[in-house]
């Protein structure tokens, strides 16, 4: 059995495909704000600024009754409508050797766009499960984010 794989869902979203690349590329400090689950509770910068590719970024998060931080280095795909987040440092590493959540956003017509979300990991043992927690908690930040775009 391998110890490398990726995991990802994809769902309808009801607000524009670039209203969510936007929100991760130019106001990720936001998220936390627009947290209905209280998944993201917090995310600063660590090097760099809020919207440049390369930038260092530590997040804070809540999932199935744990908190953790995920320090990661963001890759941004302007055409692609693609936030890759390339894990450096944080509680997932106990269990993965790599890390690296993807979210991209894509226009499907006027109204409402696809949302994909996958990570690709290594898992450090075959014990280790393949991380479906942290594919709800990416789902669960962007239907987060489709229900405060919807308000606004």
């Amino acid at each position: 059995m391998s110890l490398q794989g990726k995991v990802e869902a994809e769902f309808e979203i009801t607000a524009p495909a670039d209203k969510f690349y936007n929100i991760f590329k130019i106001e990720a400090h936001l998220v936390p704000n627009t947290s209905q689950t209280g998944s993201i509770t917090g995310v600063q910068v660590h090097e760099g600024d809020w919207e440049t590719d390369g930038s260092i970024k530590i997040w804070n998060y809540a999932i199935e009754g744990e908190v953790g931080t995920f320090k990661e280095r963001v890759e941004l795909d302007e055409v692609n409508k693609t936030i890759t987040l390339n894990g450096l440092e944080g509680d997932v590493f106990q269990y993965y050797k790599s890390f690296k959540p993807i979210y991209q956003f894509t226009q499907k017509d006027e109204g409402s766009s696809i949302a994909k979300v996958s990570i690709e990991y290594e898992k450090l043992s075959e014990e280790v499960a393949a991380p479906d927690k942290y594919i709800r908690l990416m789902t669960n930040i962007v239907k987060d984010l489709d229900a405060h775009f919807v308000k606004a």
